[in-house]
């Protein structure tokens, strides 16, 4: 299996890959033409130094994984630098081949090369196999992430 970058070729694969996920299918648009907001997010993650977009292509030439690694620069410990995984999908019909694992080790081992003391992720609490994958790679569960979806149909009404 080979780690590149994606290219903008790969996008609508990528999509597909994000888009074949219960909880994904209500946030995104794997239709074709794809939205213009995908190419957009595309081409701004392919110029900005600090994230890295990458594809797992098997020795067939398919795309079989993705992932984002972005790079947080921190004033905390020291002003360390932070390594933050998001969007890891394997196609369906290759979960639990190896696929993830190998896509993770490759960043955390990229992680290291950039200088970063950590590497950290989330995963939605609805996904219990997902967890235990994290942790059997070593990762510890030691915050409680919140997150607010921000839109005026999200917002609780101001009080009085």
């Amino acid at each position: 299996m080979i780690i590149r970058a994606a290219q903008q070729t790969d996008l609508a694969t990528i999509v597909a890959m994000l888009s074949d996920d219960k909880l994904a299918q209500v946030r995104e648009s794997s239709g074709t033409p794809l939205p213009q907001s995908y190419y957009d997010a595309f081409d701004a993650i392919a110029h900005d130094d600090n994230q890295e977009l990458i594809v797992a292509e098997s020795d067939q030439g398919e795309i079989v994984g993705t992932l984002q690694l972005s790079f947080l620069q921190y004033l905390t410990y020291r002003g360390g630098l932070r390594a933050q995984i998001e969007a890891v999908r394997v196609r369906s019909d290759l979960r639990g081949k190896g696929v993830g694992e190998q896509m993770l080790r490759w960043a955390i081992e990229r992680a290291t090369q950039r200088g970063a003391h950590m590497v950290q992720l989330t995963t939605d609490k609805q996904r219990s196999d997902t967890q235990r994958f994290y942790e059997r790679l070593g990762f510890v569960a030691t915050h409680e992430g919140m997150k607010l979806h921000l839109g005026l149909s999200v917002l609780p009404p101001e009080p009085g």
